[in-house]
């Protein structure tokens, strides 16, 4: 459980330091916005790591074993890329920035691909639940460190100083993966590329309701994804000030998400990861709908902090229930190829769906909007009932496991 959490941590830790620090840091230089939008293109590796997951399942390096020895050659990687990317110069030369970014967001999508397969192997199947929960607390802090402190630390040094002292945070990591011990090699594991490519994807495909769940994992957190990415104009729209957004609903929203990730991973202990779905997928349609009552309420900071505790408290939960989820449906065998596919279309609706919600909210207004989200939640509910049926006591005995 401590090296789920720490591996977290170093996980999420990369992520903000080729989006928001580097973009504060391009636009201090004088970069032109084009350019700056332009740099979103160096996240792809996150959406695209299924392609050469297959090579991580594959082979295995000389030494520490067959996840830990590709994780202890990610995180070196990262930390030699995230300090080179410290000492380019965003003004002169913002293509070659974008080269070492591209290469940071490589690495660091590699480190996700092989962490994902160690919790998955390290973890019995009833710590799923608890271990997926903290996972995602430390990438929250590993994000909140990098995005939020590198920011401050910029007002205080310059930012080669804040990149060099980043990739020297990813030593937790680096020690964490040295201690740990290597999960046992399930029987079976692919011994050519065939195998490793190929059979992942006829394995998950084979199963009766494969490409029902492949819809759930787009549709469950739907409605919640596109809520979330219109919350600070609606906000700023009710009369918030900044500061009271950044107080209530980034720093007392922040710490709600971390108290339902940790209580959502105790529940899920004992309910098991399909009920707990399909509660807490209740939950977050029901949290979501709330933001229409500050539509009807005005400006009254009391409320906001209800309906955002209640929403990031329901969204921590419904993640860790989510990210559980992913996990147990994955062949140990495969464990990082199928994985990878899972977790690069949880990153979808992100992109696209959250794409047109501005458009949406200027057709029907805001209280009509968050009602639109809640509702979009209910299709992938409808679709627990076909592989994870409430009624089902041994739910967490799946194909897979």
């Amino acid at each position: 459980m401590g090296v789920a959490f720490v591996m977290g941590f170093a996980c999420g830790l990369p992520l903000l330091l080729t989006g928001s620090v580097l973009q504060a840091w391009m636009r201090e230089d004088g970069v032109d916005l084009s350019v700056i939008g332009l740099f979103a293109l160096v996240g792809l590796p996150y959406t695209l790591k299924f392609i050469w997951a297959p090579v991580l399942d594959r082979f295995t390096l000389p030494f520490l074993g067959r996840r830990r020895g590709w994780m202890l050659l990610a995180q070196i990687s990262l930390m030699v890329s995230i300090i080179w990317l410290g000492f380019s110069n965003p003004a002169e030369d913002p293509w070659l920035l974008a080269g070492i970014a591209f290469l940071v967001t490589f690495f660091s999508a590699s480190q996700d691909i092989v962490v994902d397969a160690y919790r998955r192997e390290d973890l019995k199947d009833n710590e799923l639940g608890l271990g997926s929960s903290l996972y995602v607390n430390g990438y929250r802090i590993g994000m909140l460190l990098a995005g939020s402190g590198g920011l401050i630390l910029a007002d205080i040094f310059d930012f080669q100083m804040v990149y060099l002292l980043m990739a020297l945070s990813m030593l937790v990591g680096v020690v964490a993966t040295l201690l740990a011990k290597e999960p046992d090699e399930p029987e079976g594991t692919p011994i050519n590329i065939r195998e490793a490519v190929v059979d992942p994807f006829i394995e998950y495909f084979s199963r009766p309701e494969a490409v029902l769940i492949l819809a759930f994992i787009l549709f469950y957190k739907l409605g919640d994804t596109m809520a979330a990415s219109m919350t600070t104009p609606f906000y700023l729209d009710m009369g918030y000030s900044k500061s009271e957004i950044g107080a209530v609903a980034k720093l007392f929203g922040f710490w709600a998400t971390i108290i339902g990730g940790l209580l959502g991973g105790f529940l899920i202990l004992r309910w098991g990861i399909n009920r707990s779905l399909w509660i807490f997928g209740g939950l977050q349609a029901i949290s979501t709908a709330g933001f229409a009552i500050l539509v009807w309420v005005g400006h009254e900071l009391d409320w906001l902090a209800a309906v955002i505790a209640f929403e990031n408290l329901s969204g921590g939960m419904g993640t860790a229930a989510y990210v559980a989820f992913m996990a147990s449906i994955t062949n140990k065998k495969f464990t990082a190829t199928q994985y990878a596919l899972l977790t690069s279309l949880m990153g979808i609706p992100r992109v696209i769906a959250s794409a047109p919600t501005g458009f949406l909210v200027e057709a029907v207004g805001w209280a009509e909007f968050f009602i639109i989200c809640a509702v979009i939640a209910l299709p992938g509910l409808m679709l627990l009932q076909r592989f994870a049926p409430w009624q089902s006591l041994g739910e967490d005995q799946r194909e897979g496991q």
